[in-house]
């Protein structure tokens, strides 16, 4: 187990400067996962942290050491990559022994590693299958089970799931945060899943264009979003966020208006000035839907069974998305009258921070 620091880490593939400075720091223990949407620089990061890219400037250093000289093989972590790289002509057993056998490791102990590595993962039974006679799932065990034979220092996954069906994802990220339960090490998980990462993670860094926009405990991401960013990625479906203008403000409360919606008056600790331009984020599971509130028209209203999602359009076109636990009994066309939960909204400011309440 180890801790891992980045101190100023850059990358820049030639003029393109794809990681501009990141500070970082990851407890010896902790499952952390890097989110973000495609290209924001999450499996670059990853892969200068294995040694797999050089870094353009700044250090990285394990358990206080810097590892930016040291050769990937040397810096005591293993990598777990989205297409497996299993060898076809090679067993299960020979897969999770090859990298071992390379540093001329004894043979008892590289056999007594895979025997554990197996029973682990509960692929003893398959040492002697090739990748191709494999299910995914199954073959991704074995690309876990590489890395647990190499007993690294810290697990680094980039995007491990990405290759399988709905069903199995759920299946293997269950496994892997018991994976982690049982063994304690340090592991970097990457993914543009936000869902992975708020069942997955100790710890979530969100990243966009390679800066971190917030880091901290999934549940902390989502009732306290940094910015309209973290609060639009984080949470399935995504929060509702909806532009305009103060209007009023005093006595502990400010009336905000969307653009073209009627005012709706919100309980606020602070006085803002009159004319601020604000955005109000609502996550579908805090919209009442009652007797009072902005005018929607349901356009699609999606049936899960235990839940149910209605598709609406404000009168000003915007769309909003309302999840009501249950069946419900509204139908296309319907006019519905929706407002946020009390004490369930977030207020952002027109450069989109958030504007904490009292």
């Amino acid at each position: 187990m180890a801790n891992l620091v980045l101190e100023n880490v850059r990358k820049s593939f030639g003029a393109l400067e794809v990681i501009p400075s990141i500070n970082l720091d990851i407890k010896d223990g902790e499952f952390v996962v890097f989110v973000g949407p495609s290209g924001c620089g999450k499996s670059t990061l990853l892969r200068m942290i294995a040694g797999l890219e050089e870094t353009t400037g700044g250090d990285i250093r394990i358990d206080g050491g810097s590892v930016i000289d040291t050769p990937a093989a040397d810096r005591g972590v293993a990598m777990v990559f989205q297409s497996y790289a299993l060898y076809p002509h090679m067993t299960v057993r020979q897969n999770l022994s090859f990298g071992l056998e390379n540093i001329h490791m004894p043979k008892e102990e590289i056999n007594k590693r895979v025997e554990a590595a197996g029973r682990l993962l509960q692929i003893d039974t398959l040492l002697e299958r090739r990748p191709r006679q494999l299910s995914g799932g199954q073959r991704q065990r074995v690309a876990i089970g590489r890395a647990i034979t190499r007993d690294p220092k810290i697990f680094l996954f980039d995007e491990p799931l990405s290759n399988l069906d709905a069903e199995l994802r759920v299946l293997m990220r269950v496994e892997i945060t018991k994976l982690h339960e049982r063994l304690g090490n340090t592991m970097i998980y990457v993914t543009h899943d936000q869902i992975e990462a708020m069942t997955m993670a100790d710890k979530i860094v969100v990243l966009r264009k390679g800066v971190v926009e917030q880091v901290g405990a999934p549940l902390e991401l989502y009732n306290k979003p940094r910015n309209t960013f973290v609060a639009g990625f984080i949470g399935s479906p995504r929060m509702n966020l909806i532009e305009g203008k103060i209007t009023a403000s005093g006595s502990g409360s400010v009336t905000f208006e969307g653009n073209g919606l009627p005012p709706l008056t919100l309980p606020l600790g602070i006085d803002l000035p009159v004319g601020t331009k604000a955005t109000l984020g609502i996550r579908p599971e805090d919209i009442i839907v009652g007797d009072t509130g902005w005018p929607a028209d349901l356009t699609v209203a999606e049936q899960h069974g235990a839940n149910s999602y209605l598709h609406c359009t404000l009168q000003n076109g915007e769309p909003i998305l309302v999840h009501q636990q249950g069946q419900s009994r509204v139908e296309r066309g319907d006019t519905l009258k929706i407002a946020p939960r009390a004490d369930h909204w977030h207020l952002f400011d027109e450069q989109g921070l958030r504007i904490d309440t009292q």
